[in-house]
């Protein structure tokens, strides 16, 4: 993925797509390990009866796992120059094990502030084209500089 910092500032425009990111498929195993990581023993992550003794098909992914795929996807637009901030992210559909996630960005406003360059970004994460799981937000701030 070619970073944002990396196209040049006369190249972006309001509501250019960026390049998108696609996650290798949710397994079992990476529930498992994120739960633990993340202190979020929830059964409804790791254990298909459980999920099914309430309802559900199966086991479902963290949405701070798909929080996390949007966060390492916005890491990759920065590139090294860019700063973060603002990073939000509202749930959708649920991920199961073997959902590949997509990640992508659209630039929604470009401003120029005390000498830094300032792209607001429309973020989504899909399963399918159209199934979002996740839609959010981000501010990527960096240095004016030649283009």
């Amino acid at each position: 993925m070619k970073a944002i910092t990396n196209i040049p500032f006369s190249e972006l425009h309001v509501d250019r797509e960026l390049p998108s990111l696609t996650k290798p498929a949710v397994t079992r195993e990476q529930l498992v390990q994120y739960a633990r990581a993340s202190g979020d023993l929830n059964p409804l992550h790791t254990d298909d009866d459980f999920a099914k003794s309430i309802g559900m098909d199966g086991v479902i992914a963290h949405g701070m796992l798909i929080m996390g795929f949007l966060g390492q996807y916005v890491q990759e637009l920065a590139g090294t120059k860019a700063v973060i901030s603002n990073f939000s992210m509202r749930f959708g559909a649920m991920t199961k094990p073997g959902d590949a996630i997509t990640c992508s960005g659209v630039v929604k406003q470009l401003t120029e502030i005390d000498g830094n360059r300032v792209a607001e970004l429309e973020l989504i994460a899909e399963k399918a084209p159209g199934e979002r799981v996740g839609t959010g937000s981000a501010t990527l701030t960096c240095k004016i500089e030649n283009d």
